[in-house]
């Protein structure tokens, strides 16, 4: 419905142009991890850095926005800090005690200090340059702006493993590395 509403498509035309772009690989589609009826779409990047086709620079400040605020939004404004050099915090919908110590773990594993973090509620008055969701759930639970960005990152607190977290990481050392 976003795309749809965003790009003025009708939906069965908007379908048509999602499966070529699926099957010429520049795309991949999978299920919500939040309510489990919303379909995403990512941008598959390789194929468009193989191209030579930029995709977003750095944003200035950001904002990462996640449910619980103790894992994936936390390493998201640590890695995004740490990378661009430009400020970033985080928030959740439901913020919950503590980071998770998976969390914390995976950040000094890269190199990355959470050892000051603490999980926050989302304020109405947060004011960042771009606000990007990692989570379905927040990205669902919100009502994003047009101009918000929404990263599906699974949750690494479901698995719990080391191996968990660090893909996190890696996923957003990746998704960050197109912005520099």
């Amino acid at each position: 419905m976003e795309l749809a509403e965003t790009f003025g498509l009708a939906s069965n035309l908007l379908a048509h142009h999602l499966d070529v772009l699926q099957r010429a690989g520049l795309i991949e589609r999978f299920v919500s991890a939040g309510d489990r009826r919303r379909r995403y779409v990512r941008l598959v990047r390789d194929p468009l850095a193989d191209l030579g086709v930029a995709t977003a620079g750095a944003a200035g400040t950001v904002l990462f926005v996640c449910s619980h605020n103790s894992a994936r939004s936390q390493l998201a404004a640590a890695v995004y800090r740490d990378r661009t050099g430009h400020p970033a915090s985080s928030a959740g919908t439901h913020p919950a005690d503590h980071v998770h110590p998976g969390a914390v773990a995976a950040a000094r594993r890269a190199d990355l200090d959470l050892s000051d973090a603490t999980p926050r509620l989302l304020r109405p008055d947060d004011t960042a340059d771009v606000v990007v969701t990692v989570c379905d759930r927040a990205h669902e639970e919100l009502q994003p702006g047009a101009d918000w960005w929404h990263w599906s990152i699974p949750d690494p607190v479901e698995d719990g493993t080391a191996d968990a977290f660090d893909a996190v990481i890696a996923d957003l050392d990746s998704r960050i590395a197109t912005l520099t």
